[in-house]
C-alpha cells in the first residue's frame, strides 16, 4: 500500500504548478480527481505536440488521475459537487484570490461542510498584498524576486531561465510538502485547514547565498560577478574547440588543483584570488585548444566536478539515470507508450503500473456518490 492510499484529492487547477503537485500526490496513492470546464477542460489539453487526443503537456502532468467534467458556474453545481467535498481529505485549487469564493467553493464554505478538509491555495503571490489580484507568470515572479537579475547573457542583459523555477520550486514542491504537513497536523488536531502558496514568496529560499552576502557582508551579487554567477573560473562555462561546452565547478581547493592539472592550467594562472578575470582567460584558453569529447576522456577518472554539457535528447539515453530506472515508467494513449515524468517520489512509494491520463469527463459518475 503506498503512503497516500486513501487519500482523496479535489484537483481544481490548471497547467503546471497545481497540476504537477497533484500528481505527485497520486503518485503516492492519493485518488486524484481534477474538477475541469465541460467542452475545453484543462486549457493544457489544448496545447501542442498531442499525445492521444490531448496534449502531450497535459498527458504527462496528468497520468493516473480521474476527470470530471462540470461548470462551476451552473446552478446546482456546488449540490452536486457536495459529496465529493464530504469525502474529500484535500483541495487544490489555483484561481486568482476570491474566485472559489464567489464559486461557493472558498474555504469557508467547504470547512462548514467538511472540517477536516486541507485546503492548498496555490497563487502568483499569495492571498494578500498588494500584488495578490495581479496577472503573471513564472517570468515575472523571478523579475520581481531578483534572480532574472543574477542571470545575466554575454550583453549583460538577464536570460529567461530554462526552468520554470517559480512554477515547480515556488508552487508545486510547497504545495506537496505544506500538503503532507497538514495531513500529518490533522491527524492530531482532528481538523484540516488553508494553505495559502505564493509562487513569489517562496523562491527566496533559492536566494539565500544572495541574501546571505549582501545582508551580512554588504555585498550585493551582480551577474557575472559573485562566486556561482560567473565571476569565478571555479564556477563556470567554457567553450570547447568544436563549439560545445564545459560545465566547470571545481569549488574547492583539491578539485580547482586537479582540474588545473589535467587542462594543464599554467602555475601563475592558478592563483585565482589575484585576478580571477585573468583566470578565466586562461582557463577558457585551455579548453578551446580540445573538443568536447576530448576533454570528456581526458576528465574521466578524475575529481574535478567538470563535465560535458549535454542536452536533453541525450541526457535521456545517459546510463547513469538508465541504470536508476528514472526513465523506466510509461505514459501510455491510445496504445502507444512515452517515458512518463519522472517526479521526487522515492520508487518505494510509487505503484508500478503503466498509467494513462483521464479523457475529459470520464468520471462524472463519481458526481452521483452519496458519501
Amino acid at each position: 500500500m503506498r503512503p497516500l492510499a486513501g487519500i482523496r484529492v479535489l484537483d481544481f487547477s490548471t497547467l503546471l504548478p497545481g497540476p504537477l503537485a497533484t500528481l505527485l500526490l497520486a503518485e503516492a496513492g492519493a485518488e486524484v480527481i481534477k474538477i475541469e470546464r465541460p467542452g475545453t477542460g484543462d486549457e493544457m489539453r489544448s496545447y501542442s505536440p498531442k499525445f492521444g487526443t490531448d496534449s502531450v503537456n497535459f498527458a504527462l502532468l496528468n497520468r493516473g488521475k480521474r476527470s470530471i467534467a462540470l461548470d462551476l458556474k451552473a446552478a446546482g453545481a456546488v449540490e452536486r459537487l457536495t459529496p465529493l467535498v464530504r469525502s474529500a481529505d484535500v483541495i487544490v485549487e489555483q484561481f486568482r484570490p476570491g474566485v472559489m469564493d464567489r464559486l461557493g467553493l472558498g474555504y469557508d464554505a467547504v470547512s462548514g461542510i467538511n472540517p477536516r478538509i486541507i485546503y492548498c491555495a496555490v497563487t502568483g503571490y499569495g492571498q494578500s498584498g498588494p500584488r495578490a489580484m495581479t496577472a503573471a507568470h513564472d517570468l515575472n515572479y523571478v523579475a520581481e524576486s531578483g534572480m532574472l537579475a543574477l542571470a545575466a547573457g554575454s550583453d549583460g542583459a538577464p536570460v529567461p531561465p530554462s526552468a520554470l523555477v517559480a512554477d515547480i520550486g515556488g508552487g508545486t514542491y510547497p504545495a506537496v510538502i505544506n500538503i503532507l504537513l497538514a495531513l500529518r497536523e490533522r491527524d492530531r488536531s482532528g481538523r484540516g485547514c488553508k494553505l495559502d502558496i505564493a509562487m513569489a514568496d517562496n523562491l527566496f529560499t533559492f536566494l539565500y547565498w544572495a541574501m546571505g552576502d549582501g545582508l551580512a557582508a554588504h555585498r550585493w551579487p551582480r551577474p557575472g560577478k559573485a562566486l556561482v554567477t560567473g565571476g569565478s573560473p571555479r564556477y563556470q562555462i567554457y567553450r570547447t574547440r568544436d563549439d560545445r561546452y564545459i560545465a566547470a565547478a571545481p569549488l574547492e581547493e583539491k578539485f580547482w588543483q586537479t582540474f588545473c592539472d589535467a587542462i594543464g592550467l599554467a602555475a601563475d594562472a592558478r592563483d585565482d584570488a589575484r585576478d580571477p578575470q585573468a583566470t578565466i582567460r586562461a582557463v577558457a584558453a585551455r579548453i578551446r585548444d580540445k573538443s568536447a569529447e576530448e576533454w570528456r576522456d581526458r576528465l574521466a577518472g578524475k575529481d574535478t566536478c567538470c563535465c560535458v554539457v549535454g542536452s536533453i535528447e541525450q541526457a535521456l539515453s545517459d546510463p547513469h539515470f538508465r541504470s536508476r530506472g528514472v526513465f523506466d515508467r510509461q505514459l501510455t494513449a491510445d496504445g502507444k507508450a512515452i517515458t512518463a515524468l519522472p517526479v521526487p517520489i522515492a520508487a518505494a512509494y510509487r505503484g508500478a503500473e503503466p498509467a494513462g491520463y483521464p479523457a475529459l469527463g470520464e468520471a462524472n459518475a463519481l458526481l452521483d456518490e452519496k458519501k
